[in-house]
């Protein structure tokens, strides 16, 4: 009993250790460089005129470390699991190569925006919204810590994808953490509070298929718009996109080409 009680630990804090590193790296990196450092240069690019207080941010840390806990602790299950051979389609794409092993990569990007996009939508059904996401929502106005504070269910439903997708996907063994990597970077940055996409010369974002920090800023604002947290293509789609995203993000967005004569109209 011991020596399983020594590996389950050994497992459980080399899957909570990269999840630690990479959070404190991006989201401490985030705040110091844009809260502290920048932002003198950065106020014009600002969504809103308040921040959040220390208080707040420090409730976050404490709910994301316990996310990050439930990260492991489910990837301590995944571990046994693949020992058992529930995940063939690993072995195989393993051999694969390079090319493949960047062409997983993209895939489980599209992948998690859509799993997100709509378990999202999901969570704030009122059923459900007490239960996983309310938590999440009390950063009303987010900061970067505000990345993994979840409810329970809602951080298992976000580790939920990286369970369910290699079984389905032959995703190699090492792609996953990439993914995840790219999902706390733009995480971070999308709870940041300052806009960083520059703007075409019409005002548009200029890559308007990507979710903006304003984007994501106006759901935390009104709830019932914009659940996308990576593509803007399902809000898009479903109709869920805030119908003056457009203009607000015209409003604070840096135009390296000129400014446009008036904030586009939303359509």
């Amino acid at each position: 009993m011991d020596a399983i009680l020594s590996e389950v630990g050994r497992i459980w804090w080399r899957e909570l250790e990269p999840t630690l590193t990479r959070y404190a790296v991006f989201t401490v990196g985030v705040w110091l460089l844009l809260w502290v450092l920048l932002s003198p240069w950065l106020k014009a690019r600002k969504i809103r005129a308040e921040s959040p207080p220390a208080r707040q941010m420090a409730t976050e840390l404490f709910f994301s470390l316990r996310s990050m806990a439930i990260f492991a602790t489910v990837g301590v299950l995944m571990a046994f699991m693949y020992r058992a051979g529930a995940y063939p389609l690993t072995h195989v794409a393993d051999g694969w190569g390079p090319a493949w092993f960047a062409m997983s990569l993209v895939a489980g990007i599209v992948g998690l925006d859509a799993w997100f996009y709509w378990s999202h939508r999901v969570m704030h059904h009122p059923r459900w919204f007490r239960r996983f996401h309310r938590r999440h929502h009390r950063s009303h106005n987010p900061s970067p810590f505000t990345a993994y504070s979840f409810d329970v269910g809602e951080a298992l439903v976000l580790i939920g994808f990286v369970v369910v997708w290699p079984m389905v996907f032959p995703m190699p063994s090492r792609a996953m953490q990439w993914v995840m990597l790219y999902q706390i970077v733009t995480n971070t940055l999308l709870h940041s509070g300052y806009e960083l996409m520059p703007a075409r010369r019409d005002g548009r974002p200029m890559l308007d298929f990507i979710v903006t920090t304003t984007h994501h800023d106006l759901h935390h604002a009104q709830a019932g718009w914009n659940y996308a947290a990576w593509f803007t293509w399902w809000d898009r789609w479903m109709g869920t996109e805030h119908p003056e995203y457009r203009a607000r993000f015209a409003r604070v967005a840096w135009r390296p080409f000129g400014n446009a004569p008036a904030p586009i109209a939303a359509e």
